[in-house]
């Protein structure tokens, strides 16, 4: 039944991708904009960058705020999926419904960034794979990833909507490597997994389970018909992932991959202190099974001049099961099932041309085709559909003015067609960056950028028992001002930036703040205000550290409820690790701090929340060239922290551990 799926689906992308033709491929071959006679280092900090202006610079050459995380680095930290690396970046408020980062169907996790809710865009070897811009990224294995490039900031005009707050770039390897891998810890922690591959071919399967956590959320309910407190809890959660590269000749790559997540949360009645109601502890209010199936097609494409890619995404969101209670605290036996799929296949073409030894130029055409269809089920007739077409032109030029003062400039027209009821949209969008270089370990650079997000058709038209429909929701507009200043000298590499960001017409969800689903989506405005400053050092003796600090002051205007403009997330992060190799052994500690929290509900005030401190300690040790035996411990501290940020709290997992082995054939 799967092939038979994995069959429907690749033939579906070999049409999409014979009917169009190219998108950008910010992948780690690139080579463009490399000064002529200029060594670009590749140490074990990764300093080269693609992302950020679509050719590759050294670090220190690009006029915004980057992090480059490489697969050693993600491989030494323990990291699970895409998520666990993300959720210790200087900058990243972390987000999940569950251990691991485990989703509640469409409530993800999000990639917060510089105090906005889900504000940065996340690309896979430069191609988009959102869905109604959400993100599964506990999907993505972390041993199949080369390399993360985050640049902060707006890049609206590179890469059009969604990236408000930055771009995350997950470069996937492209190299496959022999290997077996079997684990096992506590509260039911299975993984295993296999990879094969040579330099041009790399498939790999992995399967990982969470067996079960009591006590995810709490609560609290003081009605007429019920005075007490529910409990969320969550059991198996499982993680499937295949994936496939190939490369076709030294330009030409394709990728497949199809992610599968699946998870049941329970939500019970924990105290009852009464009420007419005459619920009792230990009462089911409704029992869910959330499941989530995507597949990502990419046939990426690069010379000299051109990059290109071709795109196709698609996957299915499916969450059912029984409520005996419903929200007036009334017992009712009903059956709840909803079904979803979300699809987008595109191009994008970009060239570059060398206009003198001072002057570059980038011009190029992306189009995006997204379908939403809402599903019909045993519980529910409804079956609508939408799509749209996203158009985008993009311009950037380089000029070296001289030695040591370079401006870049961007322009984006974006515009949208085939919407229903004719709501599309249009919008322009510039950029303009300048980087002065104080010598050849120094830069100052001051970044200006504007942004734009267009909403998506669930904000818009979802319609069911937990969300209203806000088909006049207004298109995101914003811009980012930031000025920096980084540093690599010896084995010491500083960055720092002062930034403020401007969002008018925010969208933003309204959250039941009970039950914790969205109800409806409206236009807000949004500001943030900060600070951040990191220090990486390449020690001697087999050790590394890294630490990283960041002041800010985000806030939303909540207009619905006339509360004004109230604080979100954090002011104050704290991260920082420490690496530690020598022959066999490697061991790492990575942590992530939080403080000066609050949790922002929608019809209250936002309210206090103690900080958050995620730690992972990781060691392998290597017997032997085939060899590895290794232990992840999370939440060394068994803390009991609380990853929520609007009214409701979800609790990180307790003290829990995977002892593994892999094997190298």
């Amino acid at each position: 039944m799967v092939m038979q799926m994995w069959n429907k689906q690749l033939l579906a992308a070999a049409i999409a991708l014979s009917a169009t033709t190219g998108q950008v491929y910010a992948a780690e071959t690139a080579d463009a904009d490399v000064p002529a006679g200029e060594e670009v280092a590749t140490h074990a900090l990764g300093e080269t960058v693609v992302t950020a202006t679509r050719t590759k610079k050294r670090d220190l050459d690009v006029p915004a705020a980057t992090t480059i995380i490489t697969a050693q680095e993600i491989k030494d930290s323990g990291a699970a999926n895409a998520s666990d690396v993300l959720a210790k970046v200087n900058g990243f408020a972390y987000k999940s419904f569950g251990p691991n980062g485990a989703a509640m169907g469409s409530m993800t996790n999000e990639v917060n960034l510089r105090g906005i809710k889900g504000g940065a865009l996340v690309l896979m070897n430069g191609n988009p794979i959102a869905w109604r811009g959400k993100y599964n990224i506990d999907q993505i294995p972390a041993s199949s990833i080369e390399r993360i490039e985050i640049v902060k900031g707006s890049g609206s005009v590179l890469y059009g909507s969604e990236a408000v707050s930055g771009v995350v770039n997950i470069i996937t390897k492209k190299k496959g490597t022999n290997e077996v891998h079997v684990g096992l810890g506590n509260y039911g922690q299975r993984s295993y997994g296999v990879s094969v591959g040579d330099e041009r071919v790399n498939f790999y399967y992995n399967y990982d389970k969470w067996g079960s956590r009591d006590g995810l959320s709490y609560a609290s309910a003081s009605t007429a018909r019920f005075r007490g407190e529910t409990r969320l809890d969550v059991r198996d959660i499982i993680r499937q992932n295949v994936g496939l590269s190939y490369q076709v000749n030294p330009r030409l790559n394709f990728l497949f991959g199809y992610y599968e997540t699946e998870g049941k949360y329970t939500s019970e009645v924990s105290q009852a202190r009464g009420g007419t109601s005459g619920l009792r502890v230990g009462d089911v209010i409704q029992a869910r099974k959330y499941e989530t199936k995507q597949y990502i097609t990419q046939l990426n494409y690069q010379d000299a001049n051109w990059k290109g890619s071709l795109f196709y995404n698609t996957g299915n969101l499916a969450y059912e099961g029984p409520t005996y209670i419903i929200r007036s605290w009334q017992r009712r036996n009903s059956w709840y099932h909803t079904r979803e799929k979300n699809s987008s296949y595109g191009m994008d073409v970009q060239r570059t041309w060398k206009m003198s030894p001072k002057s570059t130029a980038i011009l190029g055409f992306d189009l995006v085709h997204e379908m939403y269809a809402a599903l019909p089920t045993s519980a529910s007739t409804r079956n609508e559909r939408y799509s749209r077409n996203n158009w985008g032109i993009f311009g950037q030029w380089e000029q070296r003015f001289d030695k040591r003062n370079t401006g870049i400039f961007g322009l984006r027209g974006t515009w949208t067609t085939g919407a229903p009821r004719s709501q599309n949209y249009s919008n322009l969008s510039a950029s303009g960056q300048w980087l002065h270089k104080l010598d050849r370990e120094n830069s100052l650079y001051l970044n200006i950028s504007q942004s734009f997000v267009m909403p998506t058709f669930a904000q818009m038209y979802n319609d069911n028992a937990s969300q209203l429909p806000s088909p006049n929701l207004r298109p995101q507009k914003g811009i980012n001002y930031e000025i920096g200043w980084k540093q690599n000298h010896d084995r010491h590499t500083w960055k720092a930036a002062i930034f403020h960001i401007r969002v008018k017409d925010n969208i933003t969800p309204h959250i039941d703040d009970l039950t914790n689903p969205v109800r409806y989506y409206t236009n807000e405005e949004m500001r943030n205000v900060g600070v951040e400053l990191s220090h990486e050092i390449r020690g001697a003796n087999g050790f590394s550290y890294n630490w990283g600090v960041t002041w800010q002051n985000p806030m939303t205007k909540n207009t619905e409820n006339k509360l004004g403009w109230v604080r979100t997330f954090g002011k104050v992060q704290l991260t920082g690790g420490v690496n530690y190799h020598k022959g066999k052994l490697t061991s790492a500690l990575t942590a992530s701090y939080l403080a000066d929290r609050v949790q922002t509900p929608n019809s209250k005030p936002a309210f206090r929340s103690k900080p958050y401190l995620l730690t992972t300690w990781n060691t392998a040790y290597a017997p032997d060239e085939h060899s590895e035996i290794n232990l992840r411990i999370d939440n060394v501290l068994n803390r009991d922290d609380t990853v929520g940020h609007s009214g409701t709290k979800y609790y990180v997992a307790p003290f829990n551990f995977l002892l593994s082995y892999s094997y190298k054939f």
